[in-house]
């Protein structure tokens, strides 16, 4: 592997230079995570495929149910208490992993008690603690030359300023990047519109599902549109950092410890919810990697 990727303007090159580090058969992944000891998460949200578990620890490239399969166990009567389709992980500065639950089976109506997050130990592969959420708080995209209808979704992609002041943020089907106050989003005293007046439209980045950032002030986008991913640096300069027409729907960025930029791979516009009904993905779904030279940002830990 070569140390970093030079960055080019989008489309004037295809960069092959990436790892693929985990490949899946029948399972389709959305988030992905990295702990600092290099230990791989990944989840598999129930969006109508027969899902056996939704989240998993990658082990010697197999995906092992995490962190037990009676935890991933799909039950009606215990919503609450098991996993109903994790949507994204995510790691925390103190080495935890943190489920995102949408409580919500293929995008239908959320069961009741199961949107939540869930907070695991990996010292300990134990359940530190459940979050329960509440459900009320919980364009076209042109995909390989298609135009989709169906990408009329909200806020996706977040992450946070290296400093913690700011969190970017962008809609699934828009091609803006907005960045909110930290703390405005704390202080549960201020209004929806005194919060609103702490945006900051940031313009244009392209159309993207997932964000990341590091420790030097830089956002990482994933560009579905060009299966790419595109990278913002603290200055506002846009570059590509890894572009490859084999990457269908490049979802999920995490920047882990080892300076690797981690990215899942899922085809989703080839599923049926997004594709009139019929199946046209082709597996095997990929989590990938990339060096990207930067360090993740660790607040707190």
């Amino acid at each position: 592997m070569s140390s970093v990727t030079p960055a080019s303007p989008l489309g004037s090159w295809v960069g092959t230079d990436y790892e693929v580090v985990a490949e899946f058969g029948e399972l389709m992944p959305t988030g992905v995570t990295v702990t600092d000891e290099g230990r791989l998460f990944v989840s598999f949200p129930r969006w109508g495929d027969d899902v056996p578990f939704t989240v998993a620890e990658v082990v010697k490239g197999e995906a092992v149910p995490y962190p037990d399969p009676t935890f991933n166990e799909w039950s009606p009567r215990a919503t609450a208490d098991t996993l109903v389709s994790v949507q994204s992980v995510i790691t925390d500065p103190e080495g935890h992993v943190w489920l995102l639950d949408t409580g919500s089976l293929a995008f239908e109506p959320w069961l009741e008690n199961g949107p939540k997050l869930v907070e695991v130990d990996p010292a300990t592969d134990r359940v530190v603690r459940i979050i329960p959420l509440d459900p009320a708080v919980a364009t076209r995209a042109i995909v390989q030359g298609v135009v989709r209808e169906n990408y009329r979704v909200g806020v996706d992609g977040i992450a946070l300023s290296a400093d913690g002041s700011r969190l970017f943020y962008c809609p699934l089907s828009s091609r803006r990047l907005y960045s909110v106050a930290t703390d405005a989003l704390l202080d549960r005293s201020l209004t929806d519109e005194q919060v609103a007046a702490t945006i900051v439209d940031l313009g244009d980045k392209g159309a993207s599902d997932g964000l990341e950032s590091d420790a030097d002030g830089a956002v990482y986008a994933t560009a579905y549109e060009h299966s790419a991913v595109v990278k913002r640096d603290a200055d506002g300069t846009w570059s590509t950092i890894l572009h490859a027409p084999d990457l269908l729907w490049p979802d999920t960025l995490a920047l882990a410890g080892n300076g690797f930029l981690y990215v899942s791979v899922n085809q989703l516009p080839r599923t049926p919810l997004f594709n009139g009904g019929t199946d046209t993905r082709v597996p095997p779904y990929q989590v990938i990697r990339i060096h990207a030279g930067a360090r993740p940002i660790r607040l707190g830990g």
